[in-house]
């Protein structure tokens, strides 16, 4: 689909907007056009819109882009405000597990009336994509995807090599719950104590240790992308809800579940992998992994630029989530999406905009920027070479595309609330308060509050 523009006639549509009560804000118009505010969190992929943009001004030199820029914690802080406000951006780079909230607040623009206008193509982009942006009914569309991520564990090259373990040896692990597999295994001689003894050999001292043979962040509370979602989505069938998009019931009573957390939180124990309080202790889980405090470490595609841009090349890479105990292998696949605020002033041009930066011209310069997968399916072929290019092995993201071993992002209506129960709970487990079994009451609460004042 070729990039568009304003004056050569967009079809003009008069839109409803999905909000009540919110007056028309945003951006602005004056004599030299409109300005379009658009607000994203990650820096690393600044340069490589800020050239979509330049592109697209040239091709619509009535419409301006005017970038604004937060980190995570702040973004969701700062674009809450400003929808309260009644000021938010016309456009802005949107979360699945905020979603479903800004969904059911009305806060966001319904562009299936400029999808079907213009015949937009939605199965340009990967398998799964395009559905999380739907409404309930799916008769509504709340977001354009842009991109993808799924997780592989990053490595250090070197403790690798000096542990005896070879790149097959690591594409080949497997886990199971009742013994942890090879993968297992494969972590307890990548740590290593303060006398230098591996954690598979005889005088392994727990209490005392240098290297851990997997690092982490933090509990990983309701989500657990980069902790224990790898494992508890390849044990069996276990998904978060009863389905997705749109679920209602969670699942973190499931025996499957429970089992895969029971195993996880066992590698604190024997030493494997430090104790939440270590893990959490303000030093970040890559500049652990880059200190070598761990030999590796769960993390997402969207960090491969980071490390690759601030490391020496070949001290790091990635290889693939372990084999489940049904023999397939699970990610996280997760998938952002640009949305259009519900009280733009400008929803024409904001459309023109989104729907610019989901052509595979805007989604080509992404891709030959080496930050992320583009949404766009061939986009993301150029990308995963980008990310060889630099030394990588992009296969180890790409493979749950391949294999269709993805799962993507649950996206429910309720998240904050849910993470309010799951948070605590979680961290208490890995803590030691209390047994993974009292997630089920945990999951209770969830459902209760997923059930509370529904008319259906």
């Amino acid at each position: 689909m070729k990039s568009r523009t304003i004056r050569g006639g967009i079809v003009a549509l008069s839109v409803a907007l999905a909000t009540v009560g919110l007056s028309a804000c945003g951006g602005g118009t004056d004599s030299d056009g409109t300005t379009l505010r658009y607000w994203m969190w990650d820096s690393a992929q600044l340069p490589g819109y800020r050239q979509c943009a330049s592109d697209f001004e040239a091709q619509n030199p009535d419409i301006h882009i005017q970038f604004e820029q937060y980190g995570w914690d702040d973004y969701w802080m700062q674009l809450t405000a400003s929808m309260v406000a009644e000021n938010a951006p016309d456009v802005f780079v949107n979360h699945t597990s905020r979603f479903g909230s800004y969904v059911s607040l009305g806060q966001l623009l319904d562009m299936t009336p400029y999808v079907e206008a213009d015949k937009y193509d939605l199965t340009q982009f990967e398998d799964g994509l395009a559905g999380q942006w739907t409404s309930e009914s799916g008769d509504a569309r709340y977001g354009l995807p842009k991109d993808w991520d799924t997780v592989a564990l990053f490595y250090n090259t070197q403790m690798l090599a000096e542990a005896g373990f070879t790149v097959d040896d690591v594409w080949n692990l497997e886990w199971n719950p009742a013994d942890g597999g090879t993968y297992e295994k494969f972590l307890a001689h990548m740590t290593v104590d303060k006398n230098g003894v591996r954690g598979d050999e005889p005088g392994f001292d727990k209490s005392q240790i240098a290297v851990y043979g997997l690092g982490y962040n933090e509990a990983g509370s309701g989500y657990g992308q980069v902790q224990w979602a790898p494992y508890a989505l390849s044990n069996g069938e276990w998904r978060w809800t009863d389905k997705n998009p749109w679920g209602r019931v969670f699942n973190y009573n499931d025996p499957a579940f429970q089992e895969s957390i029971i195993w996880w939180r066992s590698l604190i124990e024997k030493g494997y992998m430090p104790s939440l309080a270590i893990a959490s202790s303000g030093v970040g889980s890559l500049e652990s992994l880059k200190s070598g405090a761990y030999a590796s470490l769960v993390e997402g595609s969207w960090n491969l630029a980071g490390v690759a841009t601030t490391t020496e090349i070949g001290l790091f890479n990635v290889f693939p989530t372990p084999i489940g105990p049904d023999g397939v292998r699970a990610s996280v696949q997760n998938g952002l999406a640009d949305s259009i605020w519900g009280g733009t002033e400008h929803p024409d041009e904001a459309w023109a905009w989104v729907s610019d930066m989901g052509t595979s011209a805007c989604q080509d310069v992404i891709a030959s920027k080496a930050v992320v997968f583009p949404a766009i399916s061939s986009s993301s072929t150029i990308a995963a070479q980008a990310f060889e290019d630099l030394g990588y092995d992009a296969d180890a993201f790409t493979v749950h595309i391949s294999d269709g071993t993805g799962v993507t992002s649950p996206v429910v209506d309720r998240w904050a609330q849910v993470e309010a129960i799951m948070n605590p709970a979680m961290s208490s487990v890995m803590s030691f308060v209390t047994e993974p079994s009292s997630l089920t009451e945990a999951n209770n609460q969830v459902n209760t509050v997923m059930s509370r004042d529904r008319d259906d």
